[in-house]
């Protein structure tokens, strides 16, 4: 499964590993995603991967 965020789409970003004598290799910045239950209208539950500060998000409005 992808690293992305179900709510935001928001995925892993590219930059740089810079070293003392600034030779630059790629590297990714992950996200911060957590794994949350979540009740659908039916009653039902599924887990989706959110990214922390989305669940920060619907702490915050809910």
């Amino acid at each position: 499964m992808a690293r992305r965020c179900a709510i935001s789409g928001k995925g892993p970003m590219s930059g740089n590993n810079v070293s003392h004598a600034k030779n630059r290799t790629k590297r990714r910045f992950l996200l911060n995603l957590r794994t949350v239950r979540i009740t659908l209208e039916d009653g039902t539950t599924k887990k989706i991967k959110i990214s922390a500060r989305e669940l920060r998000t619907l702490k915050k409005n809910s």
